[in-house]
């Protein structure tokens, strides 16, 4: 099968996503800068949230241009990461109505985390259809930033309990780090 079914699936899913999140957002109670000020922090988590879903949007777009052809693990694999992306508006709208409790800090680590599992899945499973010397696998290659990137994930979920700004700003660090253009698929279709 080709891969522009799913890529139009995946599209549609974000496009909904993104628009569920910011229908989520409560706006503030009066027209003061006061009340707006109150609003600042789940503004700012919207901001993360809308850029972390743009990310994946656009590096799931790039890594469909390299891959000829998906199977039924690539599927499966894509719904994975769709799933753990739908629930983003969910976790955020939980630290907006807990005033960004720990247990939720870690909720949103946890989606963010899962979501990047599901992404690397998605990679692995259009690896194993295209064959070790597709473009992809040449792109991918060993996956440093993605490996980096589960690590923060894994290291802000406990510390979400104890130090929740450290937490908060592993979330904001694994955006910094994908917001630098990533290239490896554009070289390996130029090859």
């Amino acid at each position: 099968m080709k891969a522009g079914r799913l890529e139009a699936f995946t599209d549609g899913v974000v496009a909904i996503v993104i628009t569920i999140m910011v229908l989520e957002l409560k706006v503030p109670a009066d027209g003061s800068l006061a009340a707006l000020a109150e609003r600042i922090p789940i503004l700012l988590a919207y901001v993360l949230s809308f850029v972390n879903v743009g990310l994946y949007w656009n590096n799931h777009h790039h890594l469909l241009q390299a891959t000829a052809r998906i199977d039924g693990r690539v599927l499966w694999a894509n719904l994975f990461l769709l799933f753990w992306l739908s629930l983003v508006p969910f976790v955020i709208r939980w630290l907006d109505e807990s005033a960004f409790s720990p247990v939720a800090t870690a909720a949103y680590g946890v989606v963010l985390g899962m979501a990047a599992v599901g992404y690397n899945l998605t990679e692995r499973a259009i690896i194993a259809c295209g064959g070790r010397n597709s473009a992809v696998a040449r792109a991918v290659g060993s996956d440093l930033k993605g490996k980096i990137s589960m690590a923060f994930y894994a290291m802000a979920i406990p510390l979400a309990f104890v130090l929740q700004s450290l937490s908060i700003l592993l979330y904001v660090s694994v955006i910094l780090l994908w917001l630098v253009p990533d290239r490896r698929i554009e070289r390996a279709l130029e090859e």
